[in-house]
């Protein structure tokens, strides 16, 4: 084993043990942020076992885990946790085992068309700007509980959790306590928040899966 995948090994261990809280039931479960990484390191995080990963964008997940990595693929989980745009969901619900970021009608359009045309989907999990900030997606809390009975009712789709990214300069805490409220208040069980530098306050608060990049793979070169 090199120094690298070593170090990388340590970190990943390190940030487990923290996931581990005494008195919950499960830890979360580790989604590795690869978005941008050089495929070395993606190398290393395989090679350390790490094989949950998060991608940003469906054009970059396509050459690395189609092309790069395409035959370590079928052992792999896979997470879309950036924002997409519906004239590429054919090729998100071909790649990707959960999709954190259904925000808005015109994708669960696309998605229930797929899906009507014989396409598979992936998990969906539905983005919740909990700070109301209008540079970011997702939607509006007080304007979830009607968001998702419309993915219900009108588009047969199921919606298994929530996604929120809180503002930079608040803390995470209240957002992470509001995002499972929400979850709790509509029936929904997963929880997807909890980034580097937040994750182990995701994790106490109910995370079912925490997103974590620079924390495992260091800074980007």
């Amino acid at each position: 084993m090199t120094l690298e995948i070593t170090a990388l090994k340590q970190r990943l261990d390190a940030i487990h043990n923290r996931l581990n809280i005494k008195g919950h039931m499960a830890a979360p479960k580790l989604i590795a942020v690869s978005k941008q990484q050089p495929d070395s390191r993606i190398a290393e995080a395989l090679s350390a076992g790490v094989t949950v990963f998060g991608e940003n964008r469906v054009q970059e997940a396509q050459m690395r885990w189609g092309e790069t990595f395409s035959g370590q693929r079928e052992a792999l989980e896979l997470h879309l946790i950036g924002p997409l745009q519906s004239n590429k969901a054919a090729q998100a619900c071909v790649l990707f085992d959960a999709i954190h970021t259904l925000d808005r009608i015109s994708l669960a359009k696309a998605l229930a068309k797929l899906r009507d045309g014989g396409q598979d989907l992936p998990r969906l999990f539905v983005q919740v700007n909990t700070g109301e900030e209008e540079q970011k997606s997702g939607v509006l809390p007080r304007d979830l509980s009607e968001f998702l009975r419309v993915m219900e009712t009108d588009y047969n789709l199921n919606v298994e959790g929530l996604m929120c990214i809180p503002p930079v300069d608040e803390a995470p805490s209240a957002h992470f306590m509001l995002l499972r409220t929400l979850a709790r208040e509509n029936g929904l069980s997963e929880l997807s928040m909890g980034m580097s530098g937040d994750y182990e306050t995701a994790a106490k608060l109910g995370a079912s899966y925490v997103r974590v990049g620079s924390a495992l793979f260091g800074a980007r070169p």
